[in-house]
């Protein structure tokens, strides 16, 4: 290889490095789901998780953003003594946000006292399912 081409690969990489990849070549993007949960249902309850699980391995944790969106009548399993306590609590653990609605727990009567202390909230569980769509996120109701 001659000098004048030795020069135009070096400045050729140095560019890519200072711009990035070129057209079409892309960096694995990071996996983002949202997961519907707004059944009193232990069966979904273990459904939801199980799949937010199985993503996980499949994907890699670090490669995936989970968060599980509960209202409606879902809202019960969040609640302190509930069923699925324990798995909620191992995949918050594991990374996965599960978000309590707001709007619901208002509705029903319900304060973060009477919820498990892992769970997070959000002012409503519609709106924050709209807005993950409307970020990119998947979208899965089991």
């Amino acid at each position: 290889m001659n000098t004048k081409a030795a020069w135009a690969v070096l400045v050729g990489l140095l560019l890519l490095g200072a711009v990035g990849m070129p057209a079409g070549v892309q960096a694995e993007e990071m996996a983002r789901m949202v997961i519907q949960v707004s059944d009193n249902d232990t069966s979904k309850w273990n459904l939801a998780l199980n799949n937010a699980n199985n993503i996980q391995k499949d994907l890699g944790k670090d490669k995936v953003e989970l968060e599980i969106v509960v209202f409606g009548p879902g809202i019960h399993m969040l609640k302190a003594e509930s069923e699925v306590g324990n798995r909620v609590a191992d995949a918050v653990g594991a990374g996965i946000k599960v978000m309590a609605c707001q709007n619901t727990m208002r509705n029903q009567k319900l304060t973060p006292d009477d919820m498990l202390t892992t769970v997070g909230y959000v002012p409503a569980g519609v709106v924050e399912i709209l807005r993950k769509q409307q970020q990119g996120f998947a979208y899965l109701r089991p």
